[in-house]
């Protein structure tokens, strides 16, 4: 059971100043001496790097979608372990969540929506509004959105990029008028934006020192804007329902190596670094309670851990350090020869990018017979998958929800049995993603802790490898002795 109090920072349009808010209220209230808990609505792997870097621990996603509804609030409740306060971003305006063709406009909520997961974990909703352009008309702005559902408890309101004290004044006096409070001003500065390029802001991991001095100004103009005290007592008002906190080990429970077991554990190298940033915390969790030593790596410039068994290379930007991944041919070709090997692979778009044979035509593993190629159209929205082929994560049939993000592309040059089967948001069939011996690789990110069963498999997967390795310098030392 999670007792920890918890704030929602939502808004009623994309663009608003969520992500600046948010992290600068993390990082003051942990300056004021906190424990934060940060979390972000939705599938964005990049905010959390913000929040990471303000609150000292990891950053956290909660989504609907990707996880079912019922997981919400035990994922929540787990990743505040230790916390006093958790702070969630949400994600577009407050209600806009996926568009479900079914939908009937029956739930004032959309699915996945920031109101949505608010409802689920019991937490207010403090609204930042971007107040350019805003004068008294704010005041029926933000009675629509009190009204518009009564079970989403409204707390209080912070302007953002207010742009003089009349315009200041004028503002509080029409939150008055709608009946919220002003928990904060800030002005117009544009020394407090992150930098962003084609998928939105850069990675903080990509940044590292620019990122801790970014969050850092951040952290200290959003104190000294909010009041810290009113926030902490509206994120106590938040409904504290009974449920049990996800665990790892319960979620893959009998997958581990049977107790006694002589085999040792099967070493999982899961790619980091600036060019892959993408991935949930569960992740990692979820294979070490599976059996697994986890053990990370730089594509940029590591070569294959000492005794890898399978490999996850997830998402990022590969496309902005090509040259650089092409340049480590350790790698690339220790890749390739563990693959045909028949030792296992996951990976997830930026990782399927690696897999190929180029990448805007600088050579990658050639783990695929596939050529990726940088574009400007985006992809993007979730994704309802069915499993084509068994593989070393997902079993013919199995579906999955997932999330697809990307503006590059891939040629397939070869003979590839896809990975999922779908149907687009109009209806189309389709098909993506490629499953051949021991690689599983597509677009699509899936998070971990709603397919438990397809991280047990995988590490299985890489017990069956390691199992196979220490036969074969077994033999090797029998011949040489």
């Amino acid at each position: 059971m999670s007792s920890v109090p918890a704030v929602v920072i939502a808004a009623p349009a994309s663009g608003s100043g969520k992500t600046t808010v948010s992290t600068g209220l993390i990082g003051a209230l942990r300056a004021a001496g906190h424990r934060v808990a940060p979390f972000k609505v939705g599938p964005d792997y990049i905010d959390p790097g913000y929040h990471a870097v303000a609150a000292g621990v990891v950053g956290r996603n909660l989504d609907p979608n990707l996880v079912g509804t019922d997981l919400v609030a035990p994922l929540f409740a787990a990743g505040t372990a230790g916390a006093d306060i958790a702070v969630v971003e949400g994600v577009m305006g407050l209600f806009d969540g996926r568009i479900l063709p079914d939908d009937g406009g029956g739930d004032p909520r959309g699915f996945g929506s920031t109101a949505h997961v608010a409802q689920l974990i019991g937490a207010p909703v403090v609204l930042v509004v971007d107040a350019a352009g805003h004068s008294q008309s704010l005041a029926a702005l933000l009675h629509g959105f009190v009204g518009y559902d009564p079970s989403i408890h409204v707390a209080g309101v912070i302007l953002n990029r207010v742009g003089s004290d009349r315009h200041e004044t004028v503002l509080r006096q029409a939150c008055a008028r709608a009946g919220l409070p002003v928990f904060g001003v800030l002005r117009r500065d544009p020394h407090l934006q992150v930098p962003s390029r084609h998928l939105g802001l850069i990675p903080a991991a990509e940044r590292r020192d620019d990122a801790v001095r970014a969050v850092a100004a951040m952290s200290t103009t959003v104190g000294a804007a909010l009041d810290l005290p009113a926030i902490v007592t509206a994120a106590r008002t938040r409904r504290q329902g009974s449920v049990d906190a996800w665990s790892a080990a319960d979620a893959v429970a009998g997958g581990a190596a049977p107790a006694g077991s002589r085999t040792r554990r099967p070493v999982v190298a899961v790619a980091g670094g600036a060019a892959f940033t993408f991935g949930y915390a569960e992740h990692s969790e979820l294979l070490a309670a599976a059996g697994a030593d986890v053990v990370g790596f730089d594509p940029l410039h590591d070569p294959l851990p000492p005794d890898t068994d399978a490999v996850v290379v997830g998402g990022g930007f590969p496309e902005e350090y090509a040259e650089a991944l092409s340049a480590n041919e350790p790698l690339r070709t220790g890749l390739a020869a563990h693959a045909l090997a028949g030792r296992p692979v996951l990976a997830e778009c930026a990782g399927l990018l690696y897999l190929a044979t180029e990448l805007d035509g600088h050579p990658m593993a050639g783990v695929l017979d596939v050529v990726g190629r940088f574009g400007p159209a985006l992809t993007l929205g979730y994704r309802d998958g069915v499993a084509v082929a068994d593989s070393v994560a997902f079993v013919a049939g199995e579906r999955v929800t997932g999330h697809e993000f990307h503006r590059s592309s891939v040629e397939v040059r070869g003979a590839i049995t896809p990975a999922w089967a779908w149907r687009d948001h109009q209806g189309a069939p389709g098909s993506y993603g490629f499953a051949q011996a021991s690689v599983h690789a597509s677009y699509l990110h899936v998070h971990p802790a709603g397919y438990p069963a397809a991280v047990t498999r995988f590490v299985a997967a890489a017990r069956r490898a390691a199992e196979m390795a220490g036969s074969g310098r077994d033999e090797a030392a029998e011949r040489t002795g």
